[in-house]
This record gives structure tokens, C-alpha cells and sequence, in this order.
């Protein structure tokens, strides 16, 4: 795109603002470097990177990305042969550690990000050279001891000579012979040798070689004669040592060259992906959203905001296009916002073809487009002898000989700085020309014949800026379909300008001018209110929506609390009737042993009675706490009736009627209970005897049909359990192929089941859920 348009839109500020959310100097560079793309695939390609790298912010919790540095002329010098310092090689190792983090960061069996898992995969890594280097460089002036055999022996012998230099010296200074010549008991290095300080006027009685002298001449550096042979050998050693690192660092940049090219390209996309996670930092800061993208020349952005002016002051705008109308016209008083509608659609429009997300709300839409044309601000020239009206014709010529349909043409002031009949009249055939070739065209414009051209032309639409007459104040919300006023008269009268000045001003004005006002004028009134009614409305239907979310969330609570409530219930009348059983069947065994002929002493007997009473009463009293809601409660109780006791699902017959206390006395099966009236249902109706056979038959009413039984998230024991009642209701209901979920987990549900299901009689046989039926979650059963 051209250079001078994406200027105007000051999107070099915003690439200013990408830099800083780089960590790499050739991230910074390549933010720099970046450019809209009018490629469609690219596009959508960029927006795809951007809201990927969203996700792994939020998965990881920070940025996979690590500075490195820009070691591209590093490793060009390797190709030709050069010998890398120990800096460089540091900074080669640095950049191979980086590329190999990102690498591992990014190369995952994640699904959500294939973009950013292909550019990591193709980052190259040299783990074996990246470590050699850095176990064998500690800093940028030191090599390790063991970087290689040879220097370690080298610096052995280094280190031992050392010892005996000083050694000598040391005796040497504290001898009583000596010890009055020298200047200072000390031991010191002058051009890399041993010395020690020694009066001048003594020079005579310590013979050596003079390396150097202070300043004053007074004193003179001396080594003494009986270490310079000592000190020769040191200087061979250190030699020695200096060409062993040489040969190490010439070793490294031999082994280097070979990858050189690779690393090279490891690093440019390296760089892409630090852009690319600074693109998606920068959204976080914007509170940006991925745009939708179409190749329709459709704009339509929802509370979009301009990304340079400051988050706390800028007024969102509503703004759509590109479907009944491809010119929008916007008028209204100045500094009310019409340039920063303009900025703000071209700028958008530019960071989304970038793969940058927008400062909008979600489900907003900008069109790819070939390029962006921008006319905005006073770009009179005094050099080129250009007036501002010239200065703009000038560009607009330029756009209107390059313009395709598949552009973004934005106008500001058009056909301003001449004789207004004149220049609105430019700016009609402009805007007509531009409609008839189907450009999307925004334009700004004082003249109220562009309003009546927009109210008059089909495909080009007003819309217009608020000001606040009132406050003086532009109030930046944009309005589309209706003209905007300027304001003048209002203006003028609210700084003080006289009445009567107005009034004749307004006399000046024709009538059909006057009413076109008028009209402008009553149409932004009636707007105006409208939105504020608007407003208040949704600010209500918010307020419902969040009592009727409070009332739902306390709605669920009660009805959590009720079933947990319910459930205990059922648990305890559970326990209460089997201790019951327990009971009575302790008791009627031991009757059975009195019939027997075994004697039951009195006490005993009344022992067993007063068990069983106990029982009952233990049983009453739970029952009294336990109901279930559901089914309706008997109304008409008569004794013999067959009735259902809905909290421990049981049916039983009433022996007598209700007492004073609202309880009735019912058989259920051995036992005798007392139970309160609302617990009772309506009971299974006998089936009629037939005139033949002998013993009577049971009906018992058949579940209701189920295909499926969900045991997630129970033992093994608990599912048994279930599977197994689930089994005997399918049976009852002649299904014959039925699915049990037991979900994937660990596995031990499902084999406990199929342990279960081969040894079960009903079942034919069974198998694991297919695709599309459950998988591995599920066992489909065949019933005999």
C-alpha cells in the first residue's frame, strides 16, 4: 500500500506501539517493517496467528517468546570463514537456546493452534553445539578450563610456574638483605612479568630488568635476575594458552558454518513470531477482538474506538456500510469527530489487514481492501506554490487516476478551500463518479448540498457528529441517516454575538435553506430522544435480566438444598425400614422356634413386642420428616384401599382410618406401620381375577421405556447396582439393544460392568459404543 496514505492514517504510531510489546531487537525491527497485506489468505492467515497466540498467552500464563540477539552477521562471517570471538559464539549459543524454548513451547498436540505449531516446527535447533558452547565459554573474556585436554593441561603448567614466581619473590622481599632496597613489601605486574618496587637510588644492589618506573622517577619496577628465566617460561606457557583458545573458537565457528543458513532462517521466523505474540499483547491492551473479513467492500463496526486517543476519553460510534449504501457522508461542527471517524475506519481497516485485532466489539466487520486512499489535513505547500485547495485537488487527481472497486477512498472537507457553489459541486461529480464505479467512499463536507445530495441519491447515505448547543461541546457520537447541522447561529449566540446580528443573518438565508435546516434540526431532536428512551430500555432490560439471574441462582440453591435434603430423607427411611426387617425377622424366627415346641418365657415375649413396636415407631416418626413431591395426595382414604407409600416407593393396604394426628395405619407386605395421609398415593389397581386357575397374580406396572443409563461418576458397586434395574426395566419393556454410559476415565468402571454383563442372564451379549454412538464411553447390551 502507499507510503503517504498509511502516513496520514498515523499507522506508524501504531506499529510504535507493536514495537514495545516485542522482546527481540528483530522482533522490534520486523514490527517496524510491518506492512497492511490486500491478499485475502495472508489476511486471514495474520488473524489467525494473532487470536492463536491469544490462546497460549491465556493457557501458559506469559509469553513463550525470550530475547535473543541479532546474530545474522555472526553467523554470515562463519560462512566465510572467520574465527567468532568468544562474545559472539555466547550470543550464537543465546539464540539457539531461545529458538529451541519456542520450539518446545509452541510444538505441541494442541488442536487450537495449527498456525502457530507449523511455524514452530519448522525452527531448527542444534542442542549439541549450543551446549558445547556455553560449557566452554563461561563469559564473554574468560574460556573454561576444560573446554578442551589441552588447555587444561596448558593452564596447569601456567598455574605452577605462577606459584614458583611468586614463591621466590616472596622470599625474595622478606629477606633482611634485600628488604631495605625496595620501596614497598609488595609484589606486582608490569608488561605482564613479575616486578617488584625498588628505590632508585638502589638500583645497583638488586640486579634485573627494569620494566617500568612511577611517575616521580623514584622508584623503579624491577625482576629480579633470579626469576626471569621463570618468568620466560611463563610467557611460552601463556602463548600456548592464547593459541589453544584460538583453536577452540576456530573449532566452533568451523562446526557453526554449516548451519549457518538454517539458524539464519530459525531467526527470521523467530522474529515473525515475536511480532506476532506482540500483536496479540498489544490486543490485550487495546481490549481488541478479531474482526470478521470479507472481500464485499462490508464495514460494519460496533462500538469501534480510535486506538491512539486515550482509552478513558474516546467515545465509541456505531458505523455500517457496503450493503444499501457504499458513500457515507458525514457532516456536522468542527473538532465534533468527523476526522476521527475518518482516522478511525481507515486505521482499523489498515491494522486488520496487518493481522493487528481492533479496539471494537465482537461480531464487528471490515472489508479486505486493494488499497486505502486518505485525503486529510492541510497539506498546502509553499515550496510547490500550492494553496490548500490545490494541495488537496492535486492528491484527490492522484487517487481518482489509481482507484479500483476494491477500495477504501476517504475524504476530508472535500471540495473545501474555494467558493463553496463551486467546490460543492466538485464534490458531488466526485462522490457520483466514485458511486458509479462502487468504491467505498467516506467524505466529510460543511455544504448542505452534499446533505441534500445523500438524501436524494441512492447507494450514498448521510450521517452525522452531536454537538451539545448547550455546553459548546461536541459530544463525538456519530449518527447515521441523519444530516448534521453546523450549528452556527446556536454557536455564534451562546459566544456572545448580538441578536440582531443573527437575526439578520437568518434573513439572509432563502426559505427552502431555512426549512432544510429545520428539518435537520427536528429530525437530530426526535433522534436524540429516541436514543436516550433507547437507552434508558436497555439499562432496564439489563436490570431484568441481572434480578432475573439472581433469582435463577437462588432458585437453583433452594432446589440443590431440597434434593440434598430429599436425598438424606430417603437414606434414613432406607435405614429405619431395614433395621425394621431386621427386626421382625429376628422376631418371627424366634416365634417359629416357640412353634416349634422351644418355651418363650413371658418376659421374652413382651421383649419381642416392645423391639417390634420400637421399630414401627422409629419408622413413623422418619417418615413424619420424609415426603415426596410428586403424584398427587389421596383425599378419599377407605380401609382395604391399595395404596402407594411414595417415600420409600412401596405399596401397602390401610387397616384403619385416619387418626387425630392425621396418620394412618397401613400393611405393607409382614410389616404394620403408621404413616402420615400426605405420603400416600394412589396405588396400582388389582387386576380382576379370571374365572379360572388357582393362585392370584400380581400385576406389576412396567417402568417407563429408557434407552440409556448414565453411570458416570459412581462406584463400581453403586453402577452395578443401577445397570442391573436399568436391565430388568428394559426387559419388562421388550427392548432389545440398549446403551449403558459409563464414560472413559481410567477404565475401572467399564471393566467392572463388563466383569458384571458377561455373567448376566438377560444379556445376549455386548460391545463398545461405535463412532458417532460414544466410543470407548459407551457399552451397547443385546437382550435376550
Amino acid at each position: 500500500m502507499n507510503e503517504k496514505y498509511i502516513k496520514v492514517l498515523e499507522y506508524y504510531k501504531i506499529l510504535e506501539m507493536l514495537k514495545e510489546y516485542a522482546v527481540s531487537d528483530m522482533g522490534k525491527e520486523r514490527a517496524m517493517s510491518l506492512r497492511p497485506s490486500s491478499e485475502e489468505r495472508e489476511v486471514r492467515l495474520l488473524q489467525a496467528q494473532t487470536e492463536e497466540a491469544m490462546s497460549v498467552i491465556a493457557y501458559a500464563g506469559g509469553n513463550p517468546m525470550s530475547s535473543f540477539t541479532d546474530v545474522r552477521e555472526y553467523l554470515r562471517l562463519s560462512t566465510i570463514g572467520a574465527t567468532l570471538s568468544m562474545k559472539a559464539l555466547l550470543a550464537v549459543a543465546d539464540a539457539l537456546r531461545a529458538c529451541r524454548a519456542v520450539r518446545r513451547q509452541l510444538v505441541t498436540d494442541r488442536e487450537d493452534t495449527p498456525n502457530l505449531t507449523e511455524l514452530g516446527s519448522r525452527i531448527a535447533t542444534n542442542r549439541m553445539l549450543e551446549e558445547d558452547i556455553l560449557n566452554a565459554i563461561i563469559s564473554e573474556e574468560e574460556m573454561s578450563d576444560h573446554a578442551s585436554p589441552e588447555l587444561y593441561d596448558i593452564r596447569r603448567h601456567v598455574r605452577m610456574i605462577n606459584d614458583k614466581v611468586r614463591d621466590r619473590l616472596n622470599s625474595y622481599i622478606r629477606s633482611s638483605a634485600t628488604h631495605k632496597y625496595l620501596m614497598d613489601s609488595i609484589i606486582t605486574m608490569r608488561n605482564g612479568r613479575y616486578v617488584i618496587p625498588v628505590r632508585a637510588e638502589h638500583r645497583q644492589q638488586v640486579p634485573g630488568l627494569v620494566h617500568d618506573q612511577s611517575g616521580t622517577g623514584s622508584t623503579l619496577f624491577i625482576e629480579p635476575m633470579a626469576v626471569v628465566e621463570m618468568g620466560n617460561e611463563l610467557k611460552e606457557w601463556n602463548l600456548k594458552e592464547r593459541q589453544e583458545i584460538e583453536r577452540i573458537l576456530k573449532e566452533f565457528s568451523l562446526r557453526l558454518a554449516p548451519d549457518a543458513p538454517l539458524i539464519a532462517k530459525s531467526l527470521d521466523i523467530m522474529a515473525d513470531i515475536d511480532v506476532i505474540f506482540a500483536k496479540a499483547y498489544l490486543s490485550r491492551e487495546m481490549k481488541a477482538v478479531e474482526p470478521k473479513l470479507n472481500t464485499k467492500g462490508k464495514i460494519n463496526l460496533i462500538r469501534a474506538r480510535h486506538p491512539l486517543i486515550d482509552p478513558e476519553k474516546v467515545v465509541p460510534s456505531n458505523l455500517w456500510m457496503g450493503e444499501d449504501f457504499t458513500t457515507l457522508v458525514v457532516t456536522g461542527p468542527n473538532t465534533g469527530g468527523k476526522t476521527v471517524t475518518l482516522k478511525t475506519v481507515g486505521l482499523l481497516t489498515l491494522m486488520a489487514q496487518s493481522g493487528m485485532q481492533i479496539p471494537a466489539a465482537f461480531g464487528s466487520e471490515l472489508a479486505i481492501f486493494e488499497e486505502v486512499y486518505a485525503d486529510i489535513g492541510d497539506e498546502q505547500s509553499i515550496e510547490q506554490s500550492l494553496s490548500t485547495f490545490s494541495s488537496h485537488m492535486t492528491n484527490i487527481v492522484s487517487i481518482l487516476d489509481t482507484v479500483t472497486p476494491s477500495s477504501l477512498v476517504l475524504f476530508d472537507e472535500l471540495g473545501a478551500g474555494t467558493d463553496p457553489t463551486e467546490g460543492a459541486a466538485l464534490a458531488m461529480a466526485i462522490l457520483h463518479h466514485l458511486l458509479n464505479m462502487k468504491v467505498t467512499t467516506l467524505a466529510t463536507t460543511h455544504y448542505s448540498e452534499l446533505k441534500a445530495f445523500a438524501l436524494s441519491t441512492k447507494g450514498v447515505e448521510n450521517a452525522s457528529v452531536e454537538f451539545d448547543v448547550e455546553t459548546l461541546r461536541p459530544t463525538y457520537r456519530l449518527s447515521i441517516g441523519v444530516p448534521g447541522k453546523s450549528n452556527a447561529f446556536e454557536i455564534s449566540r451562546k459566544l456572545g454575538l448580538p441578536d440582531h446580528l443573527i437575526d439578520a443573518a437568518n434573513e439572509r438565508l432563502t426559505r427552502d435553506q431555512i426549512r432544510f435546516e429545520d428539518v435537520i434540526a427536528n429530525a437530530e431532536y426526535h433522534r436524540q430522544i429516541a436514543e436516550k428512551e433507547r437507552k434508558l430500555a436497555e439499562d432496564a432490560h439489563l436490570e431484568t435480566q441481572k434480578l432475573r439471574a439472581e433469582a435463577e441462582k437462588i432458585r437453583k440453591e433452594v432446589e440443590n438444598q431440597r434434593e440434598v435434603m430429599m436425598k438424606k430423607a430417603k437414606e434414613d427411611a432406607k435405614k429405619v425400614l431395614q433395621k425394621a426387617q431386621r427386626e421382625s425377622e429376628t422376631i418371627i424366627s424366634e416365634l417359629k422356634k416357640a412353634k416349634a415346641g422351644v418355651s418363650i418365657k413371658e418376659h421374652e415375649l413382651h421383649g419381642m413386642r416392645a423391639r417390634l413396636q420400637d421399630g414401627i415407631d422409629e419408622m413413623s416418626d422418619t417418615i413424619k420428616m420424609k415426603e415426596d413431591s410428586e403424584g398427587e395426595t389421596l383425599k378419599n382414604i377407605k380401609v382395604g384401599d391399595k395404596v402407594l407409600l411414595s417415600h420409600i416407593g412401596t405399596t401397602g393396604t390401610v387397616l384403619a382410618l385416619p387418626d387425630s394426628k392425621g396418620e394412618v395405619m397401613v400393611q405393607a407386605g409382614a410389616m404394620k406401620m403408621k404413616v402420615p395421609v400426605k405420603v400416600l398415593r394412589k396405588g396400582p389397581e388389582e387386576q380382576k381375577k379370571k374365572p379360572k386357575g388357582g393362585a392370584s397374580k400380581v400385576s406389576v406396572a412396567p417402568r417407563q421405556a429408557q434407552m440409556e443409563c448414565d453411570v458416570r461418576g459412581m462406584t463400581v458397586e453403586e453402577a452395578l447396582v443401577q445397570v442391573d434395574l436399568f436391565i430388568d426395566g428394559a426387559c419388562l419393556n421388550s427392548l432389545k439393544q440398549v446403551s449403558v454410559i459409563h464414560g472413559k476415565g481410567t477404565g475401572a468402571l467399564r471393566s467392572g460392568i463388563h466383569s458384571h454383563l458377561k455373567r448376566h442372564p438377560s444379556v445376549s451379549e455386548f460391545r463398545l459404543g461405535r463412532y458417532g454412538e460414544g466410543e470407548d464411553g459407551v457399552t451397547i447390551l443385546t437382550l435376550k
